[in-house]
């Protein structure tokens, strides 16, 4: 593991949604609760959760729905005893695109959550 620094960026690696959907699957509440986990033992921490989609549909589209999945997991992880004031949410759409969107394996790499660390 490497030490978190403010604005580091963290790729949630198993958080998943229904397709066309900000509804969380429940194969992400392991992955969410750890999180959940690590910011209660580190209370100084806020974060800004990240969304992003994949190209496919409309930019305008995709922006609205990487914001709502990304608001899902703030939502989330604030049931869950998080300050609502340690965390922010944004969605890039498909504007950040970490693998290509020519393949279904790209697609699925960019359908993905991140988080900023904000403060330490």
């Amino acid at each position: 593991m490497k030490p978190i620094t403010e604005n580091s960026l963290i790729n949630l690696k198993n958080i998943y949604y229904q397709t066309n959907s900000y509804v969380i699957d429940s194969k992400s509440f392991f992955e969410l609760d750890n999180l959940a986990n690590f910011m209660k033992i580190n209370e100084n921490i806020t974060i800004q959760v990240n969304g992003h989609t994949d190209s496919v549909g409309t930019y305008q589209y995709n922006i609205e729905l990487s914001e709502k999945r990304a608001k899902s997991v703030v939502e989330y992880l604030e049931n869950k005893g998080i300050e609502k004031k340690r965390m922010t949410y944004k969605g890039y759409g498909y504007t950040k695109p970490i693998a290509e969107n020519q393949t279904q394996e790209g697609k699925k790499i960019n359908r993905s959550t991140e988080i900023l660390i904000l403060k330490k």
